[in-house]
């Protein structure tokens, strides 16, 4: 797992200089309000230039600011209080056009979500869900709407699909007692990371079940229990987070499967679509 930049700050804090640490200073305290600040702004935030910025920014090992920064609104949305993150998504998106912003925002997530995720990576996530004995599906929070979605379209196609109900830890394991090694569970977490999701992933680990996890980075504490990490660009909408990317994923993995599977999942769709007209589960309008 990629080591967060609060880590990399204080291995290096002893070789900072006086400017250096005061630009540790305002990561550390005021993150919410220097992750989306510009080079200048952040050096005349701290009272330093902003090539001492840009020096501090690659002595971390970041190839450039916009690495750096993104490293900053990691460590935001990991800890950002539901208030803190409606005052920034003000900063951010203003009072103009609230939608068309938001729309446009949204499809840069889906865009750079798809460009940066490993093709191999999802392709063998797919084989994985085809080939395992059972399939579990957990989600905690404002990620178990994105489990449930899953969920609901692999039980068209598997009958071998469970999802774990998110309530005390104990229940979880429960739940999951029986998983092993030619199991899979599909775990979603996005910031901030739910405790249960990483007590959930780590006993799949431990029980030698694969682990598919959809989360925002390697720097997400689910990421190290993964045997397929899939990323997914999610940030913050107000006090929620925007889960478009994530969804994006989950279509993808069901045309996938579908294309697969085609002649028997055509058979199923069959016998499904005579049980929905027999019990007039849809309307005819």
């Amino acid at each position: 797992m990629a080591t967060d930049i609060s880590e990399k700050i204080k291995d290096y804090y002893p070789s900072f200089s006086k400017g250096q640490k005061k630009i540790s200073a305002a990561i550390i305290k005021d993150y919410d309000k220097v992750a989306y600040m510009t080079a200048s702004k952040l050096g005349r935030f701290v009272g330093v230039s902003e090539s001492t910025v840009v020096r501090f920014a690659n002595q971390l090992g970041y190839e450039g600011y916009s690495d750096f920064q993104k490293a900053i609104q990691e460590l935001v949305r990991a800890k950002l209080t539901p208030n803190q993150r409606i005052e920034i998504t003000k900063q951010r998106i203003g009072h103009g056009d609230i939608l068309e912003n938001v729309a446009v925002s949204d499809i840069a997530k889906i865009r750079t979500t798809f460009d940066n995720l490993d093709k191999d990576t999802f392709h063998n996530a797919c084989e994985a869900i085809l080939s395992s004995k059972r399939i579990y599906i957990m989600g905690a929070r404002s990620s178990e709407p994105l489990a449930m979605v899953l969920k609901y379209n692999l039980s068209l196609i598997f009958d071998n699909v469970t999802l774990v109900a998110p309530k005390s830890t104990a229940e979880v394991f429960e739940q999951m007692f029986s998983i092993g090694e030619n199991d899979l569970l599909i775990a979603f977490s996005f910031p901030r990371y739910s405790s249960k999701m990483v007590n959930a992933v780590r006993f799949a680990e431990q029980n030698h079940a694969k682990v598919i996890v959809f989360t925002d980075s390697a720097n997400s504490p689910l990421a190290k229990h993964a045997t397929y990490l899939l990323t997914a660009q999610s940030d913050m909408a107000s006090f929620m987070d925007s889960l478009v990317a994530p969804i994006s994923i989950i279509n993808a993995i069901i045309v996938e499967i579908t294309s697969r599977r085609e002649g028997r999942i055509r058979d199923r769709f069959d016998r499904l679509e005579k049980i929905w007209d027999e019990y007039h589960v849809y309307t005819k309008k």
